[in-house]
């Protein structure tokens, strides 16, 4: 079984690597940060990983299975998330207080914080009085963007 243990983005490939055949993988974001362990594109091709710790993978990253003359690309999985559009630079700072407080993961972007949909947040949300709705979207804490390494 091939082991994968670096992380390319597409114009990094190897010259060689840019005429082989092409797979998806999709994650969720959890999945997306086991460094190490058995994996299986979405065209059913099993190989392994072996990443430095600490590792996220990131749509658009691509793995190379060299004996299989594979290039796969990691798509992040759509999941369920809470969106929060606080409305002021207060409203921003004390929801991700809360947030942060109950040790529950959170995602930034320019207009929202983003956290999953599990159990315990939507009464956390409604006690804080955020304003809230569902949706699904690809999701990556924050935290797990630092430590994100090539």
């Amino acid at each position: 079984m091939t082991v994968v243990e670096r992380i390319y983005r597409e114009p990094e490939l190897p010259g060689g690597a840019r005429s082989y055949d092409r797979d998806t993988i999709t994650l969720g974001w959890e999945e997306r940060t086991h460094a190490h362990g058995r994996r299986r594109t979405d065209g059913g091709v099993e190989f392994g990983t072996s990443l430095p710790r600490a590792t996220v993978l990131h749509a658009g990253d691509c793995l190379l299975l060299g004996r299989e003359r594979l290039v796969v690309s990691v798509i992040e999985r759509a999941e369920p998330v809470f969106v929060i559009e606080p409305r002021s630079a207060t409203e921003w700072a004390l929801f991700a207080y809360h947030i942060g407080n109950r040790h529950q993961p959170v995602m930034i972007t320019e207009r929202a914080l983003v956290c999953p949909d599990v159990p315990g947040v939507e009464q956390l949300l409604q006690q804080h009085h955020m304003p809230y709705v569902r949706s699904t979207l690809p999701f990556t804490p924050a935290a797990a963007v630092a430590g994100h390494q090539h």
